[in-house]
């Protein structure tokens, strides 16, 4: 079933098609019809839309074995400055064996691959069901439309194609998203001594962080707390010495924490330098937003991703592992380096969940993004193998 040939001009031209549909976060609506029009001509036996937009499409089992769903999202990132491509970024140029354009590696490439190595197997159906979903807003809410997904869909295994090279990952680290707010009192530039500027009192909350203590993780590896953003209110701040400063960080979480440890481990610090300099007040937060779908559908949701990792010599890693070998991949066992979609499906939920995806993680969000197609189609091939290994696994659960 899986010895098939999945480079042929169907798959090739799918990944293209989709490359050469803008699809920024809740704007995916004409990728979402284009992966409906496809399932259907790929004779998936149900294909729905979810609230959000999500797309999900569903080849029904000959059996009662574990349900397995595939994960690819729709949306990119924006491309930048167009001068920074050598290709249009929504062209889908081949040139020497790669195909170009925003999204070939984040990730219509592997989506395109999940739908058409799933869709093989519509005439020789493994044991259980096995869905594709076509997510959305992945880029700036991890998990979110996922998490919906399953809700509604009871899956005992969830594959996310994110970049791996084709290697198997079993984890990765999580997202947090902090907001940290200081208070000063304003005033005339020229009287600096009758105000307290709040920036300055942010640059003692920085210095401090920059020397933090980070979590580690044998298998993720350390935390990261890094800066992302400043800014003073108010602003600008023409002769007016800032009342208000806000700090934006990007935290890198590993297995284990939760939004509450992490802000825990803020207020810690913050007491500390509080006592330093009674004058310091200072705030910090998970940041909140929220999405518009396309569909007119809307959420609000933290920007809390937590990290997730499964043992390797668990049944069905091994088994995931063997699928692939046996499909002529050489796939070995690692981590993500960033954040995922699985934040939902193995981070809150729990569910058994294994990254494996073609192209690099260092192809996500840059100008003249590519994949190789011959690893386009090793996807494929590996997708519909994943499928029949883990539908085929005794007993549900890991």
């Amino acid at each position: 079933m899986v010895a098939m040939n999945f480079v042929n001009d169907e798959l090739i031209t799918l990944c293209r098609n989709l490359i050469r549909i803008p699809g920024l976060s809740g704007e995916e609506g004409q990728v979402a019809e284009l992966v409906r029009n496809t399932m259907q001509e790929l004779r998936f036996d149900e294909i729905l839309t979810d609230e959000y937009g999500s797309v999900i499409g569903k080849i029904r089992g000959r059996g009662n074995g574990p349900t397995v769903l595939f994960d690819g999202h729709m949306d990119t990132v924006g491309t930048g400055n167009p001068e920074d491509w050598k290709h249009d970024p929504y062209g889908g140029v081949i040139e020497n064996g790669r195909i170009y354009g925003r999204g070939t590696s984040d990730m219509k490439g592997a989506l395109a691959a999940m739908i058409y190595g799933v869709s093989r197997l519509a005439d020789d159906p493994p044991l259980g069901d096995v869905y594709v979903s076509a997510s959305v807003f992945e880029e700036l809410f991890e998990g979110v439309a996922l998490k919906k997904i399953l809700a509604e869909i009871a899956a005992d295994y969830v594959i996310i194609g994110e970049s791996s090279e084709l290697d198997l990952k079993t984890g990765q680290k999580g997202r947090a998203e902090i907001k940290l707010h200081t208070f000063g009192r304003s005033g005339h530039a020229a009287h600096p001594g009758d105000a307290v500027n709040a920036v300055y009192k942010m640059k003692t909350v920085i210095d401090a962080l920059r020397g933090m203590d980070l979590p580690a993780d044998p298998h993720l590896g350390k935390g990261v707390m890094e800066l992302t953003d400043i800014i003073s209110a108010p602003y600008p701040g023409s002769s007016v010495i800032p009342s208000e400063c806000t700090a934006t960080y990007d935290r890198r979480l590993v297995a284990g924490e939760t939004a509450e440890s992490v802000l825990s481990e803020l207020g810690g610090i913050m007491s500390r330098l509080g006592e330093e300099d009674p004058e310091l007040r200072v705030e910090a937060r998970i940041a909140a937003g929220r999405g518009e779908c396309y569909t007119g559908a809307g959420f609000s949701a933290e920007r809390f991703f937590p990290a997730w990792y499964f043992d390797q010599d668990l049944p069905f890693v091994t088994a995931a592992l063997d699928a692939l070998k046996d499909a002529g991949i050489d796939a070995n066992l690692d981590t993500y380096g960033f954040c995922t979609n699985g934040s939902a499906s193995a981070g809150d939920l729990g569910i058994p969940t294994l990254g494996f995806g073609p192209s690099r993680e260092n192809q996500a969000h840059v100008a003249d993004e590519y994949i190789e197609i011959d690893q386009l189609a090793q996807a494929a091939r590996g997708y519909a193998a994943l499928a029949v290994a883990l539908t085929g696994m005794r007993g549900k659960g890991k």
